[in-house]
């Protein structure tokens, strides 16, 4: 009997709020940061990229196999439901283009780069000044897509609060639907 894999939405949630906790720690910490901890630490930063660029691929073969698995509601009107598709769209495109842009890093680097400290990123080409502008194209992405994804989250408070829809409460762990 073939393992029953759950249901798209099921997944896709637990897959959204397993994202969360690394975007948050890839806004605040450099790697930079993590070489002052020690070496562990730096290995556990590429791990926690490993996993995060594995999240976002998969985001974004589920949104180009599927489509976008969320709708706008019934109680959305006007420019909530006009912002609604563009919004959630660019956050998943935004992650596949961190995750495109983090590649382009190793191959334009000057020495091979390993993601989790065990899958090499690319072959690299050796050509600092791409390396510089892919990097400072990588940094100003992803912190663009930071403030879409803050946008986000205050799209969907708003919803719950001044629309009273269900949106967020959908969204939301079990464990925590109780208190929404």
């Amino acid at each position: 009997m073939p393992f029953p894999f759950p249901p798209r939405r099921t997944w896709l949630k637990a897959l959204h709020w397993s994202v969360v906790p690394l975007f948050i720690w890839f806004l605040l910490v450099q790697p930079r940061d993590v070489a002052s901890w020690g070496n562990w630490a730096v290995k556990l930063h590429s791990i926690f990229g490993l996993i995060f660029v594995a999240m976002c691929l998969t985001w974004t073969v589920s949104l180009i196999w599927q489509g976008l698995a969320s709708r706008p509601g019934p109680k959305l009107r006007g420019w909530a439901r006009r912002i609604h598709r563009p919004l959630h769209l660019t956050i998943i495109w935004g992650l596949f283009g961190v995750a495109l842009t983090g590649f382009l890093l190793g191959l334009t680097a000057s020495r091979i780069l390993f993601a989790g400290t065990i899958l090499p990123i690319a072959p690299p080409m050796g050509l600092p000044e791409a390396n510089q502008w892919v990097g400072t194209l990588h940094t100003v992405e992803f912190y663009a897509l930071g403030v879409v994804v803050g946008l986000h989250a205050a799209y969907h408070i708003w919803r719950h609060y001044r629309l009273r829809d269900n949106a967020l409460r959908i969204m939301a762990p079990k464990a925590l639907q109780r208190f929404l």
